[in-house]
């Protein structure tokens, strides 16, 4: 029985400690998507721009391209396709997949 009052009070407590966290990492999240952008030459790394006391902010190095610019375009541009055109690709590859035909042909013939 005291085992599993133990039981309750542990993972009670990282239940409490999880969500205080969550809360947590939500208003910091609110916090910082309500902060202003900050001014065009601060980015570029000019102290008096920002202001001496402040932090310079660095971009993630995937955003930067080879001479080390800010990428300002989409990184990722999917195209939607129909049904039909995914299944023709697939059975495309699936043809001309090495042993496609050693298998004694279409799968759609079989049924």
């Amino acid at each position: 029985m005291i085992l599993h009052l133990l039981y309750i009070i542990a993972f009670t407590t990282l239940a409490f400690l999880a969500v205080g966290n969550l809360i947590r990492n939500l208003m910091t999240l609110g916090v910082e998507s309500q902060r202003s952008q900050a001014p065009r030459n601060w980015a570029m790394g000019d102290p008096q721009a920002a202001g001496a006391g402040r932090l310079r902010m660095v971009p993630h190095p995937e955003l930067l391209d080879t001479a080390g610019n800010v990428i300002n375009e989409p990184l990722l541009v999917m195209r939607s396709m129909s049904v039909e055109d995914a299944r023709e690709q697939l059975d495309a590859l699936y043809e001309s997949s090495p042993g496609a035909n050693a298998s004694g042909g279409d799968r759609r013939d079989e049924t």
